[in-house]
């Protein structure tokens, strides 16, 4: 299972998810083999986790994905989509989104990295986990652009750099190679890399251009190869300053990193910009969750206004 994640090129966090979904399914089903079960057995396990367990929706679905790419690309079985099977019932909820005036506030209390982190979120539309996994190479000053590699889904996108985060990132940029080249003199400095790359271009890994952007304050020993290299910043830090910046300013919304990629979608919309490209910008495969944004923006139902608005 883990050789075929990486042979599919995914993530260490995704081959770690996958891996306990097939575990806990071996384990509901008295530790059979999985070669010995089949559709069947998937059901009656997903049907389980919606009807006994009330997993949300989008877990149900994590560990259905989980298990056909067990089937699939390890056990090799020439299956179709699963159907016919209790599907967990999710309320529709609207994201939260900070105003702007909040969302200033809120930049307003970071500083250092985190807090470049916390504007490349809301300038960019990062998720935390594309921001942190930014690459040198995947920064373009000259387009204003960043390219977003292997984002959810395994798709490449591209979205805004904001100018005002220019030359913090060049500032960024110059930290970091100087943490790199100590890691080089010091017998390190190479940075974890794409399986299938790794192979074909042996000396990238050293190479400036595919270091992180925001590498860890410490080096450690990667969990696939066992070697010791710096990994990017670790999501809690920033989890854990986004946390006290909405304290100290004051908003009582439950805020979080993604919040600021809500704020920052609902805002493009709010000001005109087509939801086209902002479905674009975020790397929404389907329309229909970019549209979730436009329903934050409406005054009540299609946009009616209270009776109390209109006798003052």
């Amino acid at each position: 299972m883990r050789a075929a994640c990486r042979r599919s090129g995914y993530t260490y966090r995704t081959e770690q998810t996958y891996t306990r979904w097939i575990v806990r399914y071996v384990k509901y089903h008295n530790t059979r083999h999985p070669s010995k079960m089949g559709k069947e057995e998937v059901r009656k396990y997903l049907s389980y986790l919606a009807t006994k367990r009330r997993v949300a929706a989008s877990t149900q679905n994590q560990a259905l994905n989980a298990l056909l790419f067990l089937y699939r690309d390890v056990l090799g079985r020439e299956w179709d989509e699963i159907t016919d099977f209790e599907r967990a019932n999710e309320p529709e909820r609207l994201p939260i989104v900070l105003s702007e005036e909040e969302t200033r506030a809120l930049l307003g209390e970071m500083e250092g990295t985190n807090g470049l982190v916390a504007h490349l979120l809301y300038g960019a539309g990062l998720r935390l986990s594309e921001a942190l996994r930014l690459r040198v190479k995947d920064l373009d000053f000259g387009y204003e652009q960043i390219t977003v590699r292997q984002g959810k889904g395994k798709k490449d996108r591209r979205t805004i750099l904001p100018d005002p985060l220019e030359a913090p990132l060049r500032r960024q940029l110059q930290k970091s190679e100087a943490i790199w080249r100590e890691d080089l003199e010091a017998g390190y400095g190479q940075a974890s890399m794409p399986l299938a790359l790794a192979r074909k271009y042996l000396n990238a890994a050293t190479e400036w251009k595919w270091q992180y952007v925001f590498p860890s304050s410490r080096r450690s020993e990667d969990p696939r190869s066992g070697d010791i290299k710096r990994h990017h910043r670790s999501p809690s830090a920033v989890q854990k300053a986004v946390k006290q910046a909405v304290r100290d300013a004051g908003i009582t919304k439950p805020a979080s990193p993604h919040t600021l990629r809500h704020s920052f979608a609902t805002h493009l919309l709010k000001h005109g910009t087509d939801i086209r490209t902002v479905q674009e910008l975020l790397g929404h495969e389907d329309l229909r969750t970019t549209q979730i944004y436009t329903h934050v923006l409406q005054k009540g139902k299609a946009g009616t206004r209270s009776p109390l608005s209109i006798i003052g």
